[in-house]
C-alpha cells in the first residue's frame, strides 16, 4: 500500500540513501533493520511525511490512514479510560470495552481506569499513547522501538496483538525475537539501498551474505579477466597486425565497466575483561528487605540468593516492581533495610545501570573515559571498544558533554567492558544498541569467564544467557533454578494463565 522508488537522501556530505526502493503490500508486517546511523529512523520519518528527501517518489493511496506512536505527552481528560477512548474511531466513541481490553494487555489494572493520566510514570504515559494508537485502527501501524517502554509480559501481549493485526505494520526494534515473531517481511537499509525478503531476520542476513559472497567472487573473476585483457592491450597495441584487435578490447573494457569492491562493514567484536576467580561462591544475600522510605510495606521482602562461579542470573518481570532496585542493592548501590549481603573478599564487580552515566566527566572524550576504567587499557584498545559501540573513527574523540543520553549509556558500557571483573551487574545493557551490536554484546556475556546478574526484557537474550532467574510476578519474588523456557513450561506468567 506504500511504494518508495529511487529515494535519495543526504545530510551534507553524508549520503544515507541512493536509489532506495521497496514497497509494502496489503497485509504485510514489515520490520526495518540496519546498523545505527544507516538511516532506519530517517526512512521511518520520511514514510510518515515528517522528513523531506532529496529525490525519488513516495506513493501513499488516497485516504490511507497511517498511525504512529506519539512521544509527546499531553493529556486532556481526567481519567486513563477517558483519555485513551479519544483514540476510538468515529462512531465508536462509547465502545470503551475495546480500550479496556488494550489497556489491560498493556499492564493497566481495573483501578487504573479511573486514575488521572498525570499520576503515571513516563513509561506508562507512553503506553497510554500506544493504547490510543492501537484502538484507532489505522490502515498501517508504524512503531519505532515500542519495546523501550514495555516489560516482558507486555511485550508478549503486544507480540500476539500485532500478529492478529489485519492491516499493515512497519516495525523498528533491536529485539530480534520480537521482530521475527511479528513480521512477515524484513527490509534492510544496507549500503544506502533497501533489501526486502519474505521471512525473518535470519533469512535476510543469510541472503545478504550469500549475495555479497557471489558478488565478490564475480568481481575477483572479472578483475582477473580485466588484467589479462589489459596485459594483451599493453603488449600488442603498438603492433600494426594486432592494433585493431587491441583497440576492440579497449572499447569492450570501457563498455563493460569495472565492479567496485564492497566497502568493508566490520562485524562488531566485544569482550568483557574477566579476572580469574578461584573460589566457588562469589556472594550471598540473605533475608533482604528494602523500601525507599525504610518502612513497610517493603518493595523487596525476605529475598535470598547465592551467586556461584560462572552463574548467569537474569532478573525478569513487570516494570515498577523492583527489578532495577534489587540489582542496585546486590551491586552495593543501595543498602537493604535489613538482611545481609556477604561478598568474597577478593571479588571485583562491574555495574552498568541506567543512571550511573551521570558519573561521566563532561570534558573527557569517549576514548579517555574508557581508558580511565583500567590503567592497563591502551588508546588502541579503547578505540576498538568505542568502535564496537558505534563510535568509530573521529567520533571516538567526541566530548561527553556533546553526547545524547543513549550515547552516554554506550560509553558506560565501554567502561564496564574494559574493567577487570569477576561479577557483572547489567541493567538492560542492550538499550540504545542496534541489532548487530546486541548480538555481539550477548555473545560477549556468554563468553565472559565470570558471573552475570542482568535485568532484561528480551526473550531471545534470556534464552541465550540465563541459567537461573529472579522472577517478579504476582507481587512475589522467586528464584527459579533453570532456563527461561523451563520457567515458561513449569511456572509461566500469572497474567497468561
Amino acid at each position: 500500500m506504500i511504494k518508495i522508488s529511487g529515494l535519495h537522501k543526504s545530510y551534507g556530505s553524508q549520503v544515507l540513501f541512493e536509489d532506495l526502493s521497496f514497497s509494502i503490500n496489503r497485509g504485510e508486517r514489515v520490520g526495518i533493520v540496519g546498523r545505527n546511523g544507516h538511516g532506519k529512523s530517517t526512512l521511518f520519518q520520511i514514510m510518515l511525511g515528517h522528513t523531506d528527501y532529496d529525490s525519488g517518489t513516495l506513493t501513499v493511496p488516497k485516504g490511507y490512514k497511517i498511525g504512529h506512536l506519539e512521544q509527546h505527552l499531553k493529556f486532556t481528560k481526567d481519567t486513563v479510560l477517558e483519555e485513551c477512548a479519544l483514540g476510538l474511531p468515529e462512531g465508536e466513541e462509547y465502545e470503551t470495552w475495546q480500550v479496556e481490553k488494550v489497556l489491560f494487555g498493556l499492564g493497566f489494572t481495573e483501578k487504573d481506569m479511573e486514575r488521572s493520566p498525570n499520576e503515571f510514570s513516563g513509561g506508562y504515559q507512553i503506553r497510554m499513547n500506544l493504547a490510543k494508537l492501537l484502538v484507532s485502527r489505522p490502515d498501517m501501524l508504524m512503531l519505532d522501538e515500542p519495546n523501550n517502554y514495555l516489560d516482558i509480559v507486555t511485550i508478549r501481549w503486544l507480540e500476539e496483538f500485532l500478529k492478529s493485526w489485519e492491516g499493515e505494520v512497519v516495525l523498528i526494534t533491536h529485539d530480534r525475537s520480537f521482530m521475527d515473531s511479528v513480521v512477515t517481511h524484513v527490509v534492510a537499509v544496507h549500503r544506502k539501498k533497501a533489501i526486502k525478503v519474505e521471512g525473518d531476520t535470519e533469512k535476510l542476513y543469510s541472503q545478504i551474505n550469500q549475495e555479497e559472497e557471489i558478488y565478490e567472487k564475480t568481481r575477483l573473476n572479472e578483475a582477473k579477466k580485466r588484467k589479462q585483457e589489459e596485459q594483451f592491450i599493453a603488449r600488442f597495441k603498438a603492433k600494426a597486425s594486432f592494433a585493431s584487435r587491441a583497440q576492440s578490447r579497449v572499447k569492450k573494457l570501457e563498455k563493460q565497466g569495472e565492479m567496485k569492491a564492497l566497502e568493508n562493514i566490520e562485524d562488531l567484536e566485544l569482550y568483557f575483561n574477566a579476572k580469574e576467580f578461584n573460589a566457588q561462591q562469589m556472594m550471598s544475600a540473605e533475608h533482604l528487605n528494602f523500601s525507599y522510605n525504610g518502612q513497610t510495606p517493603y518493595l523487596i521482602e525476605d529475598f535470598s540468593i547465592s551467586v556461584g562461579k560462572r552463574d548467569r542470573i537474569c532478573i525478569i518481570g513487570k516494570n515498577g516492581k523492583g527489578k532495577s532496585t534489587l540489582l542496585k542493592m546486590l551491586a552495593g548501590e543501595l543498602q537493604p533495610v535489613n538482611g545481609t549481603i556477604a561478598r568474597h573478599p577478593s571479588l571485583k564487580e562491574g555495574y552498568f545501570g541506567q543512571t550511573n552515566k551521570m558519573s561521566l566527566k563532561d570534558g573527557a572524550s569517549i576514548v579517555e573515559e574508557i581508558m580511565s576504567a583500567d590503567p592497563n587499557c591502551s588508546e588502541g584498545k579503547a578505540r576498538n571498544i568505542a568502535g564496537g559501540l558505534m563510535f568509530s573513527g573521529d567520533s571516538a574523540l567526541k566530548k561527553i558533554k556533546f553526547l545524547s543520553g543513549g550515547e552516554k549509556s554506550r560509553v558506560m558500557l565501554g567502561k564496564i567492558l574494559v574493567t577487570p571483573c569477576h561479577l557483572l551487574f547489567l541493567d538492560e545493557p542492550t538499550n540504545h544498541l542496534d541489532m548487530q551490536s546486541c548480538d555481539s554484546l550477548i555473545e560477549a556475556i556468554d563468553l565472559f569467564d565470570g558471573s552475570v546478574i542482568m535485568v532484561t526484557h528480551n526473550e531471545m537474550h534470556l534464552r541465550a544467557v540465563a541459567t537461573k532467574l529472579i522472577v517478579f510476578d504476582h507481587d512475589t519474588i522467586q528464584v527459579y533454578d533453570g532456563t527461561y523456557d523451563d520457567f515458561l513450561s513449569d511456572v509461566g506468567w500469572s497474567d497468561e494463565m
